[in-house]
């Protein structure tokens, strides 16, 4: 299908990989011995090397008490509070969340929008389209940095992986905001990076979808690609003009 025969009034955005660009480093000493400094400052002390153990294990548990065994998620901010359990120490969710968070700066080793991110998603509203995000993410760690980059406002809502405990390419998180907002099926588009997450999980709920090819796109067979289109680059200024019919 040509994207010219289908007008769509409904657009919805992956994030990593597909508005934004970004690279961590969550396995740098820095890290934890940096986090280490905050959890003993709350009086949980840890070596840097004993509170990654702990993170990992505790992720691995929260993980198997998901409800949706195929494509868990879980609520970060949580396993930072037990790791103040585990020593003693009874930090409320306030405080869980500012360690998600500091971890999250100190692994971050660059973020920034691909370029003709925010007018992309600005010209598509001025045009009266509806922008939602389904991204597989942290809301500790996404919401801070939608905010820093100035696109938090560019959606009519968000929808975060962690707040419903299962990840894409599951239905569960596509249903939902489908049944949000009653929208009709056959007027909205997924975009996104990943030809399983985006395309497939769009795919599992009869969505058309639109694949664009990043520097964070998982390996993918263009022959075994089962999007309603194709943009194998990372362009989100020509994507613009194809969504918006311009010359």
């Amino acid at each position: 299908m040509r994207y010219e025969e289908k007008q769509y009034k409904n657009y919805i955005f992956d994030l990593y990989g597909t508005l934004i660009d970004i690279h961590t480093e969550e396995d740098k000493t820095q890290v934890w011995k940096e986090l280490a400094l905050f959890y003993e400052e709350q009086g949980a002390s840890y070596t840097p090397r004993e509170l990654k153990e702990n993170f990992l294990s505790l992720v691995a548990e929260e993980q198997a008490g998901c409800p949706y065994e195929m494509y868990p998620e879980i609520k970060i901010e949580y396993v930072f509070q037990r790791l103040f359990g585990r020593k003693g120490v009874q930090a409320d969710l306030l405080t869980s969340m500012k360690a998600g968070m500091l971890f999250r700066r100190l692994s971050t080793e660059y973020i920034r929008l691909y370029d003709g991110a925010k007018e992309l998603l600005l010209s598509l509203k001025q045009h009266g389209k509806r922008i939602y995000l389904l991204s597989n993410a942290q809301e500790v760690f996404a919401l801070p940095e939608l905010k820093k980059l100035g696109i938090y406002t560019c959606f009519d809502d968000i929808f975060i992986s962690s707040k419903y405990e299962c990840r894409k390419p599951h239905t569960h998180l596509f249903e939902i905001l489908l049944a949000t907002y009653n929208l009709d099926i056959e007027q909205c588009l997924m975009i996104g990076n990943d030809a399983q997450t985006d395309i497939e999980g769009a795919k599992r709920v009869g969505m058309d979808s639109f694949y664009i090819h990043s520097n964070l796109s998982p390996d993918v067979q263009l022959h075994k690609l089962e999007s309603t289109y194709t943009l194998m680059e990372m362009d989100l200024r020509k994507l613009k003009k194809i969504l918006l019919n311009e010359k």
